[in-house]
C-alpha cells in the first residue's frame, strides 16, 4: 500500500509518498519546503504569511514527490491541531486529489503523526538523491530542486528495520506548540495524562533565545551554546516539579514553562553576562563585568537543564506508575540531544527492558512521512473521511475522541 502524506500545520510544507512493505515503511519520495528564512525577521511564525507560503508551495511540492510515481492508494493529511491558515491549504489540496484520483482520504491528527515518526528510518542504498529542505521562495523562482526518489522495488534490508510500537505506550510529545504526556492503548487512541498549562517547552526555548538576540528559531542555538556552559551556574526554577503524582494530585503530569521564561527574563534584567562571552573584542571587566560572571553559555546550559529536569522527572514518574511496554518521545524538541540522552539514561535505570523510541532527528521535525505512517494505521481500521466532509480543526486534540 502506498500512502501520500501531506503536512502543513505550521511553517513547513511537507509531502511524502510512503509504501508499507512487509514490516517496513519505505519512503519512495519526500520533499519539504521550509519557511524559516521568511519568518526569521519577525522572530516567529506569522500565520497570514505562513498561509500564503503554503499556498505557493503545496502543488510544486506534491508534483515533485509524485514525479515518476504511480497513483497512491490513499491520501493522509494533517487536519489539526495547528495554524488554520496552513491546515486549510493542505486539506484543500488533499480533497482535490482525492476527488480527481478517486482514492480515499484520511484525516490525521498532527500529534498522532509525531508518535508514529519513531517508525521511520532514513533510507539508504537505493537513494538516488538526498532530500532537500527548500525555502518556499526558491519554489517561486523556479530554481532547480531535488527530490528524494527511491527505486520502486526497494530492498527492506537496505532500508533498515522500523521501530515497532508495543502497547500500552507512554508518549511524551514535546514541540513548539505542545508539551504533553499521553497513554496510548492502540494506534490513534490516546488518554491524556498531562499537558502544558501555558507555554510549550519549544516555545519557551525560542522566546528565551529571542531575549538573547538569537535569530528564530532560538531553541537549537541555546542547545548548541549550552554544551560549552555550566548547567549549575544559575539556579533557575523547575516549574511544577513538586506537584503530587496522579491520582493523589489532579495535575501531577501537567507542565508549565511560562514562569521559567519570566525567570530568565528577570535574571537577564538584573544580572550581567561576562564581557568575554558577549564580545571577544572587549576586555574583561568592561562596564563592571567581572571574569567570574556567568557567560551566555552558562546561562543557556542552566536554562536548558531546568527544562530537561522537569520533562525527565515527570516522564519517569509516569513510566513507573503505568508500566508501559513502549516509551516514545516525539516532536521537534525531541531532537534536543540533552533531553534525548538524559531521558534515555534515566529510563534505563528504572525500566531497562522497556524500549525507548525516539525519531531520527530528521523526522523529529514536521514532515509528511510521519503523517503517511499514522494514516496507514487508520486505513487498517477503515477510518476514511469523504473529501466533502474533511475540514481543518486547529484545536483538534488527539485524545479528545477516537478517529
Amino acid at each position: 500500500m502506498n500512502i501520500l502524506g501531506i503536512e502543513s500545520s505550521c511553517d513547513d510544507t511537507s509531502v511524502a509518498l510512503v509504501k508499507k512493505n512487509h514490516d517496513t515503511f519505505v519512503i519512495l519520495a519526500e520533499k519539504t519546503a521550509s519557511q524559516i528564512t521568511i519568518h526569521k525577521k519577525y522572530g516567529g511564525v506569522v500565520p497570514e504569511i505562513a498561509g500564503r507560503e503554503h499556498a505557493t508551495a503545496i502543488m510544486p511540492v506534491i508534483e515533485a514527490v509524485m514525479e515518476g510515481q504511480e497513483k497512491p492508494d490513499a491520501i493522509a493529511v494533517t487536519s489539526g491541531p495547528g495554524l488554520i491558515t496552513g491546515l486549510v491549504i493542505g486539506i484543500e489540496a488533499a480533497k482535490t486529489l482525492s476527488y480527481l484520483w478517486e482514492i480515499p482520504l484520511i484525516r490525521v491528527n498532527h500529534m498522532d503523526g509525531h508518535v508514529h515518526s519513531v517508525e521511520l528510518k532514513t533510507q539508504s542504498g537505493s537513494c538516488r538523491t538526498k532530500v532537500t529542505r527548500l525555502r518556499s521562495h526558491e519554489l517561486r523562482r523556479g530554481e532547480e530542486t531535488k527530490t528524494q526518489n527511491l527505486k520502486k522495488e526497494t530492498d527492506p534490508a537496505a532500508a533498515g528495520q522500523n521501530q515497532e510500537i508495543m502497547f500500552p505506550a507512554l508518549c511524551l510529545l514535546v514541540s513548539g506548540g505542545h508539551t504533553e504526556l499521553l497513554l496510548s492503548t492502540d494506534h490513534g487512541i490516546y488518554q491524556k495524562l498531562g499537558a502544558t498549562r501555558d507555554d510549550a517547552a519549544g516555545e519557551c526555548f525560542d522566546k528565551v533565545g529571542k531575549l538573547l538576540g538569537f535569530d528564530y528559531p532560538g531553541g537549537p542555538k541555546i542547545s548548541a551554546l549550552a554544551k560549552e556552559g555550566n548547567s549549575n551556574a544559575i539556579p533557575f526554577p523547575r516549574p511544577m516539579l513538586k506537584e503530587p503524582n496522579f491520582p493523589k494530585g489532579p495535575h501531577g503530569w501537567d507542565f508549565s514553562f511560562a514562569g521559567l521564561k519570566t525567570a530568565a527574563l528577570y535574571w537577564l534584567r538584573d544580572h550581567e553576562l561576562s564581557a568575554l562571552d558577549m564580545n571577544p573584542d572587549l576586555p574583561a571587566g568592561i562596564w563592571g563585568v567581572r571574569h567570574n560572571d556567568p557567560t551566555r553559555a552558562d546561562f543557556c546550559a542552566s536554562f536548558e537543564q531546568a527544562i530537561v529536569d522537569v520533562i525527565v522527572e515527570k516522564t519517569c514518574r509516569a513510566a513507573l506508575l503505568y508500566q508501559p511496554k513502549t516509551i516514545i518521545m516525539g516532536g521537534g524538541v525531541s531532537a534536543n540531544e540533552k533531553i534525548r540522552e538524559t531521558l534515555r539514561t534515566e529510563l534505563n535505570k528504572i525500566l531497562p527492558d522497556v524500549p525507548f523510541l525516539i525519531p531520527e532527528k530528521k523526522y523529529s521535525m514536521d514532515n509528511g512521512a510521519m503523517i503517511a505512517v499514522a494514516g496507514y494505521y487508520q486505513t487498517k481500521k477503515n477510518n476514511f473521511t469523504s473529501w466533502r466532509d474533511s475540514i481543518a480543526d486547529p484545536n483538534w486534540e488527539a485524545y479528545s475522541e477516537k478517529y
